[in-house]
């Protein structure tokens, strides 16, 4: 199962990145659906949970303005936009599975699948970018708001 989600969470950058590429270069024929039924396609054999992967490109695409409004304080010297696009939309899946997937996807796997996806698709620093940002993520958007609902406060 855990190599069938990555094989997924690969398909789902795959087809975040194409679509935003697509958008970004006013392609009118740009269709999500169509994008992601063909990159499931060719991996018919070897995924099984499609529906993980359709949750999480929805999902991002649904949550993006305010996956990127939780991303850019977190590295406030890259604003979103100048993010390389496979950096962003690994940090997109990233928080998006840290703040709406915990259910289903421990944060450590959430942060060590992001790092994998920018180890193997983004550049030479891309991995310790991701992890940085993720790492940061977890801290003030989870573990913090943790310690605000019950009441307890973090000591650093």
């Amino acid at each position: 199962m855990a190599s069938n989600r990555h094989l997924g969470r690969i398909v789902a950058l795959q087809t975040l990145y194409e679509y935003e590429f697509r958008e970004e270069a006013h392609d009118e024929s740009v269709d999500i659906q169509e994008i992601l039924k063909r990159n499931l396609e060719r991996y018919e054999t070897a995924i099984d949970d499609t529906k993980f992967v359709e949750t999480l490109v929805q999902g991002v695409l649904k949550e993006q303005k305010d996956l990127d409004g939780k991303i850019q304080p977190i590295a406030p010297d890259w604003p979103i936009e100048q993010i390389a696009r496979v950096d962003r939309n690994i940090l997109r899946i990233g928080v998006y599975e840290l703040l709406h997937q915990a259910a289903v996807v421990p944060p450590k796997v959430a942060i060590n699948e992001a790092v994998e996806l920018a180890k193997a698709f983004g550049s030479d620093n891309s991995s310790k970018f991701v992890n940085g940002v993720l790492g940061t993520a977890y801290r003030t958007l989870i573990e913090d708001a943790k310690g605000t609902d019950n009441g307890s406060t973090t000591v650093r």
